[in-house]
């Protein structure tokens, strides 16, 4: 039966996922006073402010391994052996991501006990099971050091190859990869920030739910994957036989902030920033259910434009844009058409967010540990229009905006993880995880549907008016499911671990530049025309034109979509060596292959829905030669997506522990991660000879 359940299990392990890292492991050696190696010693770890017993027997050279334990701690270790005084070791630590080595040396009961040797490795700079560039923030660090922004970036900065915007060794921050209690936390469809709540300004999740953070560039182990600039892994804090909780809040407005550079008075602008929540946890059933609840709220209200229009006034915030001048083109698109263009001044934007998450913890038995945690968050960003895309479009000393061309942004998401780690005997361990992340992305335009209007002014932009382009029925959808799982096997100095990997990406993506006409692209209007122009008959078509095509798009369900869905099949094999009491190796061998499942098929449904190929009326022409950068002769087919090809990912790392005072560590390996999946998506969309990139 034994053979059957293991059988099973590395059955399952191989058409699992790649598990992001959520726990701290312990190991160690446990022999008697003349070095010799105690087989079936009994250690036992208690997590004490929970009560959770982790246990497990030495094999046969006297060594332990204890996977998949809570992070943080203290843990209290006991060891007792038959015939051997019991001893115990208090107030461990455990390092998100880390293993922790304890060696205990056991007196024999008829022995007089003058000396009790217990070696642990503190698990900082220095341990034997680290091989790979990495840092580690703990719920001190977290608590103790400022923070400007209440966001983990003012941790992970503490790594040394990190830079501004979220680099990690070089890399743009999209090609990092994010993962709270191991679900995907990044923004994979790669418009905009690398982690939801970017484009609102809202930090996914509260500093008050974090426990630890680990920040990996190089991790030796196959277990970590999907990023070629680091792995940003984050846990949140659990419940304990103790309730405890934190209510914060903080306030900010104008008023203190300052209004002067040197002797130059600068606008601060109108500012009301409320941040506020609580945290809590404590015991279900104390020593086997836990839970952990956290919410917080931030509301912000700032001016939409520090900058005033011109009415002969002077100041360091007055534009060239003269208020009659404003006033006039208001007053032309309201009488001529009926459009309300917005305020030009005194207006608001407004940025809220409300975040929390709820996690619950089991000890279903001592060797069966369940958790299960959702998170979710709700943002909105007002915004101007995009001030640098399509030319320079202020709001600025030399262009004003009227409120309507802007539009709010809409981050939201919800997260879900169930977790199952197991141990069987002294010699397997599992851990399982099945999680689901849904990023939902839209933007709400102030305007009425209407043409895009440049007003330009001496051969510059000077006056923005009408619908903002990039906000023309922009919606992403995204959606992800894992189902992960690691399973371990201990032999003598061996601890191997074989899994693998399944991910998918569901995207559904709405974006329609030119839904209101094409006037997008057509040079400024000069203000010196404008009544001409508003009063044309090609620009009375065109409003015409805009307003049908809302009402058309709606009715028929004709808007841009593509839908994208991509993800990854992988397998993976690691052995961990210890070598002797100094050396360590690791090496493993990661194989991912790419999965594109029916985007073929989305791309062929659009190149039917814009009418074919261009002999049948439509835009789609694979038989157009273009020229690469060599200037070779090249055509580009849509239908063809990039090779599904397996990337083999061999890794070696090592760990020398010359002293206590030096240490010697390194490795070797290939490393591939996720890209931006727009990149794939804008081909899925836009199947056209006008759209090559």
């Amino acid at each position: 039966m034994k053979k059957i359940l293991l059988f099973c299990l590395l059955i399952f392990a191989w058409i699992s996922t790649n598990a992001q890292v959520t726990t701290s492991s312990l190991s160690g050696q446990i022999s008697d006073d003349q070095n010799g190696q105690l087989l079936g010693a009994v250690v036992i770890a208690t997590h004490t402010p929970s009560g959770t017993e982790y246990a497990t027997t030495t094999l046969e050279n006297g060594r332990f391994t204890i996977p998949d334990m809570r992070v943080g701690g203290p843990y209290t270790i006991e060891v007792s052996y038959v015939g051997f005084k019991s001893q115990k070791l208090e107030n461990v630590f455990l390092d998100l991501g880390k293993r922790k080595n304890v060696d205990f040396k056991l007196m024999a009961e008829s022995q007089t006990l003058d000396e009790v040797v217990i070696s642990a490795n503190q698990g900082g700079i220095f341990d034997k099971h680290k091989t790979g560039a990495a840092t580690n923030i703990n719920r001190e660090q977290i608590s103790e050091l400022p923070t400007l922004s209440r966001s983990a970036s003012d941790y992970t900065r503490l790594n040394p190859m990190s830079a501004e915007g979220g680099s990690f060794g070089g890399r743009n921050d999209q090609f990092n990869n994010y993962s709270v209690n191991g679900t995907v936390f990044n923004n994979p469809f790669g418009l905009d920030a690398a982690t939801p709540g970017g484009q609102t300004d809202a930090q996914p999740i509260s500093l008050d739910a974090i426990d630890q953070i680990q920040v990996s560039i190089a991790p030796y182990d196959v277990l970590q994957s999907g990023f070629t600039g680091a792995a940003v892994n984050a846990v949140t804090k659990s419940g304990t036989n103790k309730f405890e909780g934190t209510v914060f809040g903080f306030f900010n407005n104008s008023d203190l902030i300052g209004g002067k550079v040197k002797q130059t008075s600068v606008n601060k602008g109108d500012l009301t920033n409320t941040q506020y929540g609580f945290a809590l946890g404590g015991p279900i059933i104390k020593d086997k259910a836990f839970f952990f609840a956290n919410l917080e709220l931030q509301n912000r209200k700032d001016l939409g434009s520090y900058f005033l229009p011109n009415s002969g006034t002077t100041g360091s915030n007055i534009s060239r844009v003269l208020e009659s001048d404003l006033i006039l083109v208001s007053k032309l698109l309201k009488d001529n058409f009926g459009y309300e263009t917005g305020a030009y001044k005194d207006f608001y934007h407004k940025s809220n967010n409300m975040k929390g998450i709820l996690r619950l913890d089991f000890n279903i038995a001592k060797n069966h540990k369940l958790s299960a945690s959702y998170n979710f968050l709700d943002a909105f960003k007002d915004k101007p229009a995009h001030p640098s895309a399509i030319g320079a479009r202020g709001p600025s000393l030399q262009t004003l905006q009227f409120q309507n061309s802007g539009y709010r942004i809409n981050n939201k998401l919800h997260s879900g993880i169930v977790e199952l780690k197991s141990v069987f005997g002294s010699r397997y361990s599992n851990k399982l995880q099945a999680t689901y992340t849904a990023f939902r992305d839209s933007r709400d335009p102030f305007s009425a549907p209407f043409p895009v209007l440049n007003i330009g002014k001496d051969g510059s932009r000077y006056i923005i008016a009408g619908h903002e382009p990039f906000s023309i029925h922009n919606i992403l959808d995204q959606d992800v499911i894992t189902i992960q799982d690691n399973f371990n096997i201990y032999y003598k100095n061996h601890a191997f671990t074989i899994g693998g990997a399944f991910e998918k990406f569901m995207f559904n993506n709405s974006f329609n530049l030119t839904g209101y006409g094409t006037r997008v692209f057509f040079p400024d209007v000069d203000i010196n025309n404008i009544q001409t122009v508003f009063t044309s008959p090609e620009f009375i078509q065109e409003v015409a034109d805009a307003r049908a095509a809302f009402s058309k798009n709606n009715s028929n369900n004709t808007w841009a979509l593509a839908e994208t869905n991509i993800g990854q099949i992988s397998g993976f094999v690691q052995d961990e060596i210890s070598m002797n009491s100094k050396l360590t190796l690791t090496l493993g061998l990661r194989i991912d292959v790419p999965q594109y499942f029916d985007t073929k098929t989305k791309i062929e449904e659009n190149i039917a829905r814009y009418g074919g190929l261009v002999s049948n009326g439509g835009f789609y022409a694979p038989d157009i030669t273009y020229y690469d950068k060599d200037g070779n002769a090249v055509k580009f087919d849509h239908t063809v997506l990039p090779k599904q090809k397996a990337l083999f990912n061999p890794r070696l790392g090592f760990n020398y522990e010359y002293s206590e005072d030096l240490q010697i560590r390194g490795g070797t390996g290939m490393f591939t991660g996720r890209l931006p999946f727009v990149w794939v998506g804008n081909q899925v969309a836009n199947p056209a000879f006008t759209f090559i990139v």
